[in-house]
């Protein structure tokens, strides 16, 4: 079940919702468990017991941690708890991948192969994992204390809002709101409103888009020209961003619903200056989750060699390329963004800053385009024809008109990506944004809103749905 589909929109968010404020506030976190379970159950029914036995078990290896008061028992427990961990993501998401290219190896040396049967990826597992391992992580470092009921934990983990694709919440931020929070009507209202501008960013926007660069990313890229390319992956390049800041919105705007603030995970990245700033702004908790569980752990920006800084640099992105993806491709778009983060520190933001503003937003916009190439195209050989394909300038007889409605979603994309770069359009999304709003403010959105539900409710009805690009993830 994804939150774009009519079963969602019309049948289970309302009777969760409903349900929800109907009940006493002692079952209230019952229910919402239970129905966060039945959400991931429909979609993946044959590993729900192993989120489930996974989550309760690390809950209790933890809950031993906290009680411990020997330094080398807690150290063990932890361990423990991060192998079960990165063990089931290992396994699942990476298995098939190890096996493939041992193959590759043991074909090139005329071996014969490792027979194998193709492992499936259980839903959302990459960011349930990440969320396990902050858990032990800040326990054991006293961030915060453990949850007192494995329900609370369970509810933390598998909560349907943010379940299949974030954004990543970490433990210490959520923990206090799951065990007690108070509901007030106008968090409702806000959650709603940022429900439904997530909703309209990804079924008329990305999924506008989605069409035309599936339908030249899955064709014979041998036929395309210089315009359709460049039309391709900025297709793409809106797509994967209103479809992934739309999925963030609507976890974000449904948590709100339900009394919880989820952290933000997007910040209008394409208005970046250079890829250091992208990363700021991009998959926010993905950058905060790698700089504090994995980059300072390495050293940080506190070692003494430069040379050290950097290769924790690119030891970071190397691993969030292989969070993204078990493919090659996935590995070097991380790696590609390493570099230029490398290259930052070295020259380039310096350098950015003296040929300005305007420059710098259209070269790192042009570098994350170049970056998005490699991480739509799993195949090396399509890589390199796609981007010959970019710079051949060669020119076919290219209609238009035939894409007419291709180049207004285009045209609307670019407006809302680059909108906060005006006064106006930055004045105008605080307002969206802000903790309460004004009774005109209130009837302004509530129409805007209910147009915008319309739009996308028939756009669903009208159209084939396809699932959102993360969920892979």
């Amino acid at each position: 079940m994804v939150f774009s589909s009519i079963l969602f929109l019309l049948f289970f968010l309302p009777f969760v919702v409903i349900l929800y404020y109907l009940l006493p506030d002692r079952f209230k976190n019952a229910f919402l468990l239970f129905s966060s379970l039945a959400f991931y159950a429909w979609g993946g029914p044959k590993f729900i017991l192993i989120l489930v036995g996974s989550t309760l078990l690390d809950y209790y290896l933890v809950d031993a941690l906290s009680k411990s008061i020997h330094e080398n028992k807690r150290r063990l427990l932890l361990v423990l708890s991060l192998t079960i961990t990165v063990g089931l993501l290992a396994y699942f998401k990476y298995a098939n991948f190890f096996i493939d290219n041992i193959n590759e190896l043991l074909k090139l040396l005329g071996a014969g192969s490792i027979p194998w049967v193709k492992v499936l990826l259980p839903i959302g597992i990459s960011f349930f994992s990440f969320q396990k391992l902050t858990y032990a992580v800040d326990v054991y470092r006293g961030v915060h204390e453990p949850f007192k009921k494995p329900q609370d934990y369970l509810l933390y983990i598998v909560m349907f809002p943010q379940l299949i694709a974030g954004p990543i919440i970490r433990f210490n931020e959520i923990v206090d709101q799951i065990e007690s929070r108070v509901h007030k009507t106008e968090e409702i209202f806000q959650g709603s409103v940022r429900f439904i501008i997530g909703l309209a960013k990804k079924v008329l926007i990305a999924n506008a888009l989605s069409g035309y660069a599936d339908s030249i990313f899955n064709g014979d890229l041998q036929q395309i020209d210089t315009i359709q390319a460049w039309l391709a992956i900025l297709a793409y390049t809106f797509q994967i961003y209103f479809d992934f800041s739309g999925y963030s919105d609507m976890a974000i705007g449904l948590g709100r619903i339900f009394g919880m603030r989820f952290p933000e995970n997007f910040n209008n990245p394409y208005i970046s200056k250079n890829i250091t700033e992208f990363w700021r702004r991009w998959h926010i908790t993905l950058g905060r989750w790698m700089k504090d569980y994995l980059y300072i752990p390495l050293g940080g920006n506190r070692v003494k060699s430069q040379n050290r800084l950097y290769f924790n640099l690119i030891v970071v992105f190397f691993i969030s390329g292989l969070w993204h993806g078990a493919a090659w491709n996935f590995i070097i778009w991380g790696l590609f963004h390493g570099v230029f983060l490398i290259l930052d520190r070295l020259f380039l933001v310096k350098l950015l800053n003296k040929l300005g503003k305007t420059f710098s937003i259209v070269f790192t916009f042009f570098i994350t385009i170049l970056g998005w190439v490699v991480f739509r195209i799993e195949d090396m050989q399509s890589i390199k024809i796609f981007y010959s394909k970019l710079f051949a300038f060669e020119f076919t007889e290219f209609v238009f008109g035939n894409k007419l409605d291709v180049l207004i979603t285009l045209i609307v994309a670019m407006v809302f990506s680059f909108f906060t770069l005006s006064k106006v359009g930055l004045k105008m999304e605080q307002i969206v944004f802000e903790t309460s709003y004004t009774q005109k403010v209130k009837i302004i959105l509530f129409v805007i809103c209910m147009v915008l539900l319309f739009l996308t409710i028939g756009s669903i009805t009208a159209s084939k749905f396809n699932p959102f690009i993360y969920f892979r993830f």
